[in-house]
């Protein structure tokens, strides 16, 4: 008789369960620092009744004015940038030109001089805005 030899074959196996956990931590992670990476501009809106942005309309670019006067843009990426006059006037520029249709909207707090809500209107006007809208918190 003739003995056969049994050779060894390696196992084509791969585990994977170390992988999933690792999946899910990470998953969780981004889940609980994703809201926190988003950042904005403490103001506080003056109180009126306004009728409400259309939910289809397409994403407004907003120019805020804080409580010691300085300028921020914020659009695509929910960040604020603070800016002085002329990057603001430069860079409403380009996002008007980039999006026509997209509305303008100017966020400024209720302590803030109102000349320097109007010079921020003026420099939208400059930029190549067709309007501008005030945004407010609801009364």
């Amino acid at each position: 008789m003739a003995h056969r030899q049994k050779t060894r074959r390696p196992m084509a196996e791969i585990n994977v369960v170390p992988y999933i956990d690792v999946m899910l931590v990470l998953l969780v992670i981004f889940m609980i620092t994703a809201p926190l990476l988003t950042e904005g501009v403490k103001v506080e809106l003056p109180k009126a009744d306004a009728n409400p942005i259309q939910e289809d309309a397409q994403r407004p670019i907003v120019f805020t004015v804080d409580r010691e006067g300085r300028y921020y843009v914020t659009y695509d990426d929910d960040k604020s940038v603070p800016l002085d006059e002329e990057a603001l006037r430069l860079k409403a520029a380009a996002l008007i030109r980039h999006n026509p249709r997209a509305p303008v909207l100017v966020k400024g707090d209720k302590d803030v001089a109102y000349a320097r809500v109007v010079e921020l209107m003026v420099l939208l006007q400059q930029a190549g805005a067709a309007s501008v809208g005030l945004l407010t918190d609801p009364s």
